[in-house]
């Protein structure tokens, strides 16, 4: 008679948010309790908030039984925990989901609204959205969008699938355009392609340009202006961080309300009156599952 395979315990999503997995190795000396542990090993996370996450049954453990503060250390267990977030701002502008089909779900992301779970962001991500919305827990990013753009997104809805078309992007199978507003120029002349090599600069979520072998490229076109203002389509060739808000810069028209280029603006968590004029405005692929060619354009606008 054949055993019967052990089923793994897969932690349901709560509100949206799925759960975060921690193992429990051996150690070369007693630990009083696992509270105690997640308190000397996850020292960023302080232990009141440890403890109201024990209080509020956000920490389980293989078996999907709530620990407590008096759990002990089970050495080679896994244990499973959720984040939460007191007094998160709202973002109050709203996602629209343009495409979905079984592995596929395209959205138009507002601005200010930030990819995934980070720092403050929890509840107001538009991943932790999209599963409160679906209720699918595989939903993934199979690419990403800074905070501040708005625009085309594509998100994964099943595991098995997802690597299919993150290959896309990796072997840069993917067309993409943006849309930007910047200063006009009229001593810049396009069509023009721009190859320029960028590194992390201080601060460290910056971006700046060095010599060197180019490591970035994008193609630029001006599709209208005024006196003062231009509408830029942009098509990035590569995918570095901040790619096309340096590249603009480096040209001496950075995009309008840019915070970080050229110099850095702090602005309140809550201040939602200039959003970044940077839109990924078009993607289009050929999906590797149905073969079939897709093109998908954001609903929304930039005007100059």
């Amino acid at each position: 008679m054949s055993a019967t395979p052990s089923l793994r315990f897969t932690p349901p999503m709560r509100d949206g948010v799925s759960a975060s997995q921690v193992f429990l190795p051996r150690l070369s000396h007693n630990a009083s309790s696992l509270f105690a542990y997640l308190c000397d090993t996850f020292a960023h996370i302080s232990a009141a908030e440890w403890q109201q996450r024990f209080q509020d049954g956000l920490i389980i453990d293989m078996q999907g039984r709530t620990l407590t503060l008096d759990s002990p250390y089970l050495a080679e267990q896994h244990i499973y925990y959720y984040r939460f977030l007191d007094n998160e701002i709202h973002v109050p502008f709203y996602e629209n989901i343009l495409f979905e089909n079984e592995d596929l779900l395209v959205v138009d992301k507002p601005h200010f609204l930030t990819m995934s779970p980070t720092g403050q962001y929890l509840q107001e991500t538009l991943l932790v959205r999209l599963k409160r919305r679906t209720g699918n827990a595989e939903l993934s990013p199979i690419h990403r969008l800074d905070r501040e753009t708005a625009g085309v997104v594509l998100f994964a809805k099943r595991a098995a699938t997802r690597g299919c078309y993150q290959q896309l992007f990796a072997q840069r199978l993917v067309e993409k355009s943006y849309h930007a507003i910047a200063a006009y120029r009229p001593t810049l002349h396009f069509p023009l392609r721009l190859a320029l090599r960028m590194e992390k600069s201080d601060p460290f979520y910056t971006m700046r340009v060095v010599e060197g072998e180019p490591n970035t490229e994008t193609q630029l076109q001006l599709l209208e202006h005024n006196s003062i203002w231009a509408k830029y389509l942009l098509k990035p060739k590569t995918g570095k961080q901040h790619q096309l808000r340096v590249h603009l810069n480096h040209l001496g028209i950075p995009i309008r309300n840019d915070r970080f280029y050229p110099n850095i603006q702090h602005q309140a968590a809550d201040d939602f009156s200039a959003p970044l004029q940077l839109l990924a405005h078009q993607i289009s692929f050929t999906d590797p599952i149905s073969k079939q060619a897709q093109y998908f354009y954001s609903q929304q606008m930039l005007e100059i």
